[in-house]
């Protein structure tokens, strides 16, 4: 069982360069519109001087509540819980966590929150035929969002080509109609795609860069690019100036922390006085 919902909730996020992440504001305003004071911290091993497993010890015995986990560590958590989801423990990696008395247990809202941001620009569209770069934990759980969105192919793309094959099991293994292939050539990939998605860190705040050259954009119908810091990253810039319709990662930020505050509290929030609350961190 969960523990009784504390006065004061305490969260946090793991990650590496997370300076600039918004899930403190989002849940810290949750907190206000719902009368509960909620800590949020930002928990990076680095400068802590921990390693992951030390810094998430760390939170558990400081009596957080939950932890979101970001990159590089959604799949390295995966063997700190237990995952009661068949879903998420085939998706293979894990970016909510709750302490509770019988121990952590593991969620994943990337998945839950793709769909809905996909759905909010693209209606009931199918995604059609996808390019998807970047097979780590983030690109696993868009991966099996686009199974539920009933994705016809999913070029499953990464420099890594076993990462890639590992992937493209998994979907395959999870008895879909929709055709998995498998790329190292991103550029290739996107050829005669109709949607393409950035899953790496290119792109993100001290990073920088893009997956894929505005050329190779052409002829797709839309992107989604997994990065929110920045928002405009240059993989959505150059998809807007090859005529794509855009999907902004920050859609996927905000899905994801509202199934996350669902999962740490249980407590009713009003989404659409959420959004207008931090709509200066909106695209």
């Amino acid at each position: 069982m969960t523990a009784p919902v504390p006065d004061v909730i305490k969260l946090g996020l793991i990650g590496d360069n997370i300076s600039r992440s918004k899930s403190p504001k989002l849940h810290r305003t949750a907190g206000q519109l719902v009368g509960r004071n909620v800590t949020y911290d930002r928990l990076i091993p680095k400068d802590l001087a921990l390693t992951f497993d030390q810094t998430f010890e760390k939170a558990r015995l400081a009596g957080f509540r939950g932890i979101n986990v970001t990159y590089p560590y959604k799949e390295l958590v995966t063997a700190k819980v237990t995952v009661d989801d068949p879903l998420v423990a085939a998706i293979g990696a894990v970016n909510t966590v709750v302490f509770t008395p019988q121990g952590p247990r593991g969620y994943n809202t990337d998945y839950s929150g793709f769909m809905a941001a996909y759905r909010s620009v693209m209606g009931e569209k199918s995604p059609g035929t996808v390019c998807l770069i970047g097979t780590g934990g983030v690109g696993k759980a868009v991966a099996f969002g686009l199974l539920g969105l009933k994705a016809a192919t999913i070029r499953c793309v990464d420099l890594d080509a076993a990462k890639a094959a590992d992937l493209a099991q998994s979907l395959r293994d999870a008895g879909t109609a929709t055709q998995i292939e498998t790329a190292t050539d991103a550029i290739a990939a996107a050829q005669g795609a109709d949607g393409i998605i950035n899953c790496t860190p290119l792109g993100m705040v001290g990073i920088g860069g893009t997956p894929l050259p505005q050329s190779a954009m052409t002829g797709a119908q839309w992107a989604f690019d997994a990065v929110y810091t920045p928002v405009h990253t240059q993989f959505l810039q150059d998809a807007t100036a090859a005529g794509l319709t855009v999907i902004s990662g920050y859609e996927l930020f905000f899905g994801q922390g509202i199934d996350a505050w669902r999962i740490f509290t249980g407590l009713d929030l009003d989404t659409t006085a959420l959004r207008a609350a931090i709509q200066e961190d909106q695209p």
